[in-house]
């Protein structure tokens, strides 16, 4: 992010667009998307992590640090490539609505369609020079998820001890083994990171730069733990000592209890932080910035002993602080990084924010807490900042309205000067296009005039309506790109 250099951007997981399989894609509506934000002005277009999901759906919980998601390949661009034919794939039952993904009909169909895909491709070299460019995590991944398919979807840490440890000669049987399946999950993610760079290439042509999402810590269920157990708080039996969390507050009396491995700082230390900062630049290669979900968890992280049922119990340790935060600056410069810093922050989590040089977040529905003083209110803000409506983990501000304490409602429209909460979304936008923080993003849905219907996610929450909404076809007019491009004179953004 360009210091001083007013912006705005729009919020919209690439699972939100529309398409006609069940799942936002990277095809034609990807094209007409970024076509939508050049004409409303915007210069950014947030997306949430891109990579392959597991059970729940969510985008925070995938089997990679490094993949892709496969639902996201456009099938419509296979076939012009000649490895599908439409009726092999349009007549399917991707979903009953338009408007929400059906994970379960993803799961269920879209794999034999990319299995058909894959047996008729012939570019062979493209496919060896893919995995060699990516020697450093695909043919971990690859071998897991060919090992997980065969174990019928169970978790690694259920599986056959010998692979489970990753004994070398069980490592070498289920390669030999699942050979065409390795192959298999390789040539998607060729597919994933060529189709997705195609789109990338023409949203930057377009004046348009990608901000990336990648979460602290992975997933206990992924490759990278299974592959990299040395990394993590693991015993040798390769179960977890201690798991990830949240300590109870007022929004939780028992806290959040994750789950996700804790790192061994010591140990990624010892080489440079090599894993993390493989990590970093693959995200570089597909996005221009990149937030980094629960920053703070690099000033102090919570523990919680495995096999706790609830967070009660946990305690902070000190995490790697500037040493790792110096390294990664050193590697890649400071200016292509945002510091999801929401939350409860101590003296030493924004002494550690200013000193990395990275842009915090401030979120206007977190301002109007009538109960306590806000950093949130924009009349705080310095210019290095990112200020968000609301985030994919908040109600949309119709939503906010509805459902936020009276007291608080009453504040904001105090603050906003409104009469009437009914174009209260307009005011949240205004009022953070207005502000003094370098870039503004707003989620999709605070433009569409949504109220809770538009929600994306409730936190520590599974299952549901979380990670399923998506834009009608039709929703993103020339009339609304042409007022939001009003805003955007108006606030020099």
């Amino acid at each position: 992010m360009n210091n001083h250099l007013r912006a705005s951007g729009i919020l919209l997981p690439v699972s939100s667009l529309p398409s006609p399989c069940g799942i936002g894609t990277f095809g034609d509506a990807a094209y007409r998307w970024v076509d939508f934000l050049a004409e409303a002005g915007q210069k950014y277009w947030q997306v949430l992590p891109m990579g392959p999901t597991s059970w729940g759906d969510s985008p925070y919980q995938s089997f990679s640090a490094f993949a892709g998601n496969p639902y996201f390949i456009d099938l419509d661009r296979l076939c012009d490539r000649g490895l599908l034919e439409k009726s092999e794939y349009v007549p399917l039952r991707w979903g009953r609505k338009p408007d929400k993904v059906d994970y379960h009909a993803l799961y269920l169909l879209r794999e034999p369609v990319l299995r058909l895909a894959f047996s008729r491709f012939t570019e062979r070299d493209a496919l060896v020079a893919f995995r060699m460019q990516n020697i450093a995590w695909i043919e971990d991944y690859a071998l897991y998820m060919a090992v997980k398919a065969k174990m019928d979807g169970r978790p690694w840490t259920d599986w056959d001890e010998d692979i489970r440890l990753r004994r070398p000669a069980s490592v070498e049987h289920w390669r030999d083994l699942l050979r065409e399946d390795i192959e298999y999950h390789i040539f998607t993610q060729y597919l994933f990171y060529s189709q997705w760079a195609d789109l990338k290439a023409y949203a930057n042509l377009a004046g348009v730069q990608i901000i990336g999402d990648i979460p602290i810590y992975v997933a206990m269920d992924s490759a990278d733990t299974w592959a990299g157990g040395h990394m993590f708080l693991l015993d040798e039996e390769m179960r977890p000592i201690e798991v990830a969390g949240c300590p109870p507050d007022a929004f939780a009396a028992d806290g959040q209890l994750w789950g996700n491995p804790l790192y061994r700082w010591d140990v990624l230390k010892a080489d440079g932080y090599r894993w993390w900062l493989e990590r970093l630049r693959a995200c570089f290669s597909l996005y221009d910035l990149v937030r980094i979900d629960h920053f703070r968890g690099f000033e102090s992280y919570y523990c919680i002993p495995a096999g706790s049922t609830t967070a009660a119990g946990g305690e902070w340790r000190k995490g790697p602080g500037m040493d790792f935060l110096g390294a990664v600056n050193r590697e890649f410069g400071g200016g292509r990084i945002i510091a999801e810093d929401l939350g409860y922050l101590t003296d030493e989590v924004k002494n550690l924010l200013s000193e990395s040089g990275y842009p915090g977040m401030k979120v206007l529905q977190f301002a109007f807490d009538s109960r306590e003083e806000s950093n949130y209110l924009p009349h705080n803000y310095t210019s290095h900042c990112v200020v968000y409506t609301g985030t994919h983990d908040n109600d949309t501000v119709l939503g906010w309205f509805d459902h936020a304490k009276p007291d608080d409602v009453e504040l904001a429209m105090e603050y906003l000067g409104l009469a009437s909460e009914e174009y209260g979304n307009w005011a949240f936008i205004r009022c953070a296009m207005a502000s003094v923080a370098d870039l503004c993003v707003i989620p999709m849905q605070d433009y569409l005039d949504l109220g809770s219907e538009g929600r994306f996610n409730v936190p520590s929450t599974v299952g549901g309506e979380n990670w399923r909404w998506r834009l009608e076809p039709d929703a993103a007019t020339d009339e609304l790109a042409e007022e939001i491009a009003r805003f955007v004179h108006i606030y020099e953004r």
